[in-house]
């Protein structure tokens, strides 16, 4: 385990700065992306082995950079072995009142970034023959929920992809590990964006009370650790899989009269 190596997007802020502590602290080699320089700088320092972090940043709307980056990495430290995607941005708007470009936004960042540098990563865990993608998307990855359209339909699209890629690549070895957070209490509400495009710029209240980064990080390294297909985390709201699951009607019924922002 204290050979393995790890990178993990979004790991300037919330679940993915969580995560980075983590993963060091159980004696990984981590490399942390972000478009925020300075503050991967800070999660370095405050990792338990900073001399075993690598700052990479990266902004997942450059797609073209990113097969330099894998190099870049790979020089580091010769292998990769598990690529946590957690990079990305929430919604907060109205179908109706939502520009077209606001959806391709989300798209490009919360999909065709993240499957992107999935694509440069493949060939070095199918020349391994082992290898393991965990992804986080979000319990609405799994349901609908009023102001999140096409968010939602961003992490309905990465399932879509990465269930296909466990298929076709179980013979590499290579594993994916699908994670569904509900409720942490993260900035991913704050920087939401709206209708125009610009950051909500507050909390939403079911965030506020949700589950701490750091719990849910522990959550995501037994997942990883156990090579889980899929998982949720978070509270009771997590029960909203299986009534979608096993009660759809009565599930449609609750999230329309829902009060959700």
């Amino acid at each position: 385990m204290s050979k393995n190596v790890i990178w993990i997007t979004g790991a300037s802020s919330g679940i993915g700065e969580a995560a980075a502590k983590k993963f060091s602290k159980e004696g990984y080699r981590v490399i942390i992306s972000a478009r925020k320089e300075p503050e991967l700088e800070r999660v370095k320092s405050e990792c338990a082995h900073p001399e075993d972090v690598l700052v990479l940043p990266l902004d997942l709307t450059e797609i073209d950079s990113f097969e330099a980056k894998v190099s870049q990495a790979l020089a580091q430290f010769g292998q990769i072995d598990v690529v946590l995607h957690n990079g990305g941005i929430s919604q907060r708007s109205l179908i109706r009142e939502t520009g077209l470009e606001i959806d391709r936004k989300l798209m490009e960042v919360n999909f065709f970034g993240t499957i992107a540098l999935t694509k440069a990563l493949l060939p070095h865990f199918i020349s391994r023959k082992t290898g393991h993608f965990a992804v986080i998307s979000s319990l609405v990855g799994k349901i609908e929920s009023p102001y999140r359209s096409s968010y939602a339909a961003s992490k309905h699209a990465l399932h879509g992809f990465f269930d296909t890629l466990r298929a076709e690549h179980h013979g590499d070895h290579i594993a994916v590990t699908m994670i569904c957070p509900g409720f942490i209490r993260t900035n991913v509400s704050v920087n939401a964006i709206t209708a125009d495009g610009s950051a909500l710029g507050q909390m939403d209240e079911a965030q506020a009370k949700g589950m701490s980064p750091e719990e849910c990080a522990n959550q995501i390294f037994s997942a990883i650790r156990g090579r889980k297909e899929e998982v949720y985390i978070g509270g009771k709201e997590t029960m909203a899989i299986y009534l979608k699951r096993f009660l759809p009607s009565l599930f449609s019924k609750i999230i329309r009269k829902a009060k959700v922002r």
